[in-house]
């Protein structure tokens, strides 16, 4: 059976947003090749056509996911010229709930630490580039502060996130969240 051009690519890409998903919602652990194959409507062989391996694929899903984040923080930077309405957007209930849909650093972060270097390196390079995206915004400083700053402000959305998601009580929850907001705008100079 012949397929159309660019056929083989296009299943790849829905392998990897199908995992994306389930990566960020599940955790990689506890997310199989079986369960990614049927929700993307393709059989576990189909699997080996497209990934080496279920670390190749995880690789490919965080290269995705990142780039994408990274897109979405320089359009949103881009229109709204500050890092505030990034902020308020990264730490908001919306965001919160949606991990499935969500930042990618926050969802995985404590398991790519468990996961070989090369995986680890795609997602080094990556973080690195959204480091880069938010102390190009920020006003005050010399190069070396303002990356400084930007590393101290991702890790505080990051943690702050994943802390938001873990509490079982939802007041405390939208409390981690206004509070890291508050330390972050701080944090950039946009008070």
């Amino acid at each position: 059976m012949r397929y159309e051009k660019g056929h083989k690519e296009t299943t790849r890409q829905h392998i990897i947003d199908v995992a994306s998903r389930q990566f960020r919602e599940g955790g990689v652990a506890a997310v199989g090749i079986a369960g990614i194959m049927a929700q993307a409507g393709l059989t576990n062989g189909a699997f080996y056509v497209h990934f080496d391996s279920k670390e190749d694929l995880v690789r490919a899903v965080l290269g995705d996911a990142l780039e994408q984040r990274a897109r979405g923080l320089q359009g949103n930077l881009e229109r709204h010229g500050s890092l505030r309405e990034s902020l308020r957007d990264y730490l908001s209930t919306r965001h919160r709930d949606n991990a499935a849909l969500g930042c990618p650093t926050a969802a995985l972060v404590a398991e790519i630490a468990r996961h070989p270097a090369k995986t680890q390196g795609v997602f080094t390079g990556n973080v690195e580039r959204i480091v880069l995206l938010i102390a190009a915004r920020l006003r005050h400083g010399t190069d070396a502060e303002r990356r400084r700053k930007a590393m101290a402000i991702y890790g505080m959305m990051v943690g702050s996130l994943q802390m938001a998601r873990a509490v079982n009580d939802p007041k405390l929850s939208s409390e981690i969240l206004e509070n890291a907001l508050e330390g972050a705008i701080t944090l950039a100079g946009e008070d």
